[in-house]
């Protein structure tokens, strides 16, 4: 995985923890991690972020982030999405903040704390690799059904972790999103089993 769109990550992850917000990465971040390597043009954050962390985020981010404070509060409000951009590198972090749900809270709970040696050992909160593929499974089939990196991301995540699988926690929650025909077509161009 390439250091820099990791590096930028943790630099609003670690502001997310300081901050005591509960967050994942998602996305095509967690998927590289899972599964295959690819480039990614941004990170995907899910955060439970309200109103009354707006400034506090702000401060803590605005000489390092491009950031738009009125997105921000909006987002915080309406529990919607922000994203701000990295001054150095140019690299996007998008900030989701879901409404409350079973699926949302059932990521929350299963979240993996990932370490990595970079210029010293850091450590963020992932999504776990079964919610990864439900969320890209989701995303997917939102979109239309026609993004090849979604579905790619979705095959690399399962070839790569199969034997790890929670495949009941799977089946569960895809039908609950109304995706479980995508996830039997996504096991069976693995090669697994639903």
């Amino acid at each position: 995985m390439q250091n820099e769109p990791l590096e930028v990550t943790l630099l609003v992850t670690g502001t997310l923890e300081k901050l005591d917000i509960p967050y994942f990465i998602t996305g095509s971040l967690g998927s590289a991690l899972y599964g295959m390597v690819r480039s990614t043009q941004d990170a995907d954050i899910v955060a439970a972020m309200r109103p009354e962390h707006t400034q506090a985020f702000l401060n803590a981010l605005q000489d390092e982030f491009f950031l738009d404070e009125e997105m921000i509060a909006n987002a915080t409000e309406q529990g919607t999405s922000f994203n701000i951009i990295h001054r150095n590198t140019m690299f996007k972090v998008d900030v989701f903040i879901p409404p409350p749900d079973p699926f949302q809270q059932s990521q929350f709970e299963r979240t993996q704390q990932l370490s990595f040696s970079l210029e010293r050992e850091r450590s963020a909160n992932f999504a776990s690799p079964e919610d990864i593929i439900l969320s890209k499974l989701d995303w997917y089939r939102s979109g239309g059904e026609i993004s090849e990196r979604q579905w790619r991301d979705v095959l690399g995540v399962i070839k790569t972790r199969s034997v790890d699988l929670d495949k009941e926690y799977l089946t569960r929650w895809a039908h609950e999103l109304k995706v479980h025909d995508l996830l039997a077509r996504a096991l069976g161009e693995a090669g697994e089993q639903t």
